[in-house]
C-alpha cells in the first residue's frame, strides 16, 4: 500500500511507502535531501534519534535512549512503563544498520535499514522481519504506519542539520 497522509502536497520524492511485501515482512520506503552519512548519524545518535524517533501524536516520552550502535551492541528505549530493547546484528557505516526486537521474546522480529545515496539524496529502506505471520499480524502495523510522522519528524530534522554551518 502506497500512502502519503500529506496528500498532493508533499512530492512524489518524500512520500513515505509502507508495504507488507510478504505473510512475515513489512518495508518502509522513503527519500530525504541529505547525504547518506547524515541520515545514518541521525539513526544512531542517540541525541539526535530521541528528537525524531517517537511521533508527537502520540503523545509518549521517550523518558531514555540507551543506543550502542556498532554490530554486537545493544540498545534500549525507554517510556513511561514500556521498553523497547535488543541488540545490533550489522552496523555498516554509512549504509546500514540490522537489530533485533527483543522485547516480544519468542516474536522478536528482525529490522534492517538500508540507506542509498545518490546524488546527495538518500533512500532509506526499513525492512520489518517478523517469525511468523502470526507475530505480524499481532503488531497489527503498528511501528511501520507510524513511519509516516516519524519520518516527516526525520525530515525536519536532516534540514536542520544540512543546513547549520
Amino acid at each position: 500500500m502506497d500512502t502519503n497522509p500529506q496528500g498532493d502536497l508533499a512530492s512524489a520524492e518524500h512520500v513515505t511507502k509502507v508495504e507488507r511485501t510478504s505473510d512475515r515482512e513489512v518495508v518502509v520506503t522513503r527519500s530525504f535531501d541529505a547525504p547518506a552519512h547524515l541520515v545514518f548519524e541521525a539513526w544512531s545518535d542517540p541525541e539526535l534519534f530521541r528528537r525524531w524517533w517517537v511521533p508527537k501524536s502520540m503523545g509518549m516520552t521517550l523518558s531514555s535512549c540507551e543506543m550502542d550502535v556498532r554490530t554486537g551492541g545493544r540498545y534500549r528505549l525507554g517510556f513511561e512503563g514500556m521498553d523497547f530493547f535488543g541488540r545490533y546484528l550489522e552496523v555498516t557505516p554509512p549504509s546500514r544498520i540490522v537489530w533485533t526486537n527483543e522485547e516480544g521474546g519468542a516474536d522478536a522480529s528482525v529490522t534492517t535499514v538500508t540507506l542509498t545515496e545518490t546524488d546527495g539524496r538518500t533512500l532509506v529502506v526499513v525492512s520489518e522481519l517478523h517469525p511468523s505471520k502470526e507475530a505480524l499480524d499481532a503488531e497489527g502495523g503498528g511501528a511501520s504506519e507510524a513511519m509516516h510522522e516519524t519520518f516527516a519528524q526525520l525530515d525536519e530534522l536532516l534540514a536542520e542539520l544540512t543546513s547549520a554551518p
